[in-house]
């Protein structure tokens, strides 16, 4: 056995430690871009129905937090009784993740924000990939 695979083997890296560690893991990335964005000139403010709405900090942790936490542990669930839900929720989790890349761009956000923003939804996307693979390696608890 190798030194990898013996060592991510004594993690115990159960199915909810991933679920929650990826979460994590996202959050404090995305609030990581969200300072980068701040000190890059971005507001995070765009104009909803003629008023002007800001999405950071509260809607980064809510946008970042709750997608993760309800589509992985809903992923997790199925995947105890049919395991193949697994691949299919990484590819429906990733894509619908860049998919809504094209919302943050129609928003009116100033440039800096709308990078910022797009760059967390590529976070969310390989978060939803790295952790649904750490679920489907992970022993069955």
């Amino acid at each position: 056995m190798s030194t990898i695979a013996s060592t991510a083997h004594n993690l115990h890296l159960t199915k909810p430690r991933a679920v929650l560690g990826a979460t994590v893991m996202a959050l404090v990335a995305n609030l990581i871009l969200w300072l980068i964005g701040l000190a890059s000139g971005g507001s995070f403010e765009m104009t909803d129905q003629g008023k002007v709405a800001s999405v950071a900090p509260g809607g980064v942790i809510t946008l970042t937090v709750v997608p993760l936490l309800v589509g992985l542990s809903l992923a997790m669930l199925i995947s105890l009784k049919w395991e193949p839900i697994i691949r299919i929720a990484q590819v429906v989790g990733a894509v619908f993740a860049l998919g809504t890349i094209a919302l943050t761009i129609a928003a009116d956000f100033d440039a800096a924000s709308t990078v910022t923003l797009a760059l967390m939804h590529v976070v969310v996307a390989a978060s939803v990939v790295v952790a649904l693979e750490a679920v489907r390696r992970s022993p069955s608890n």
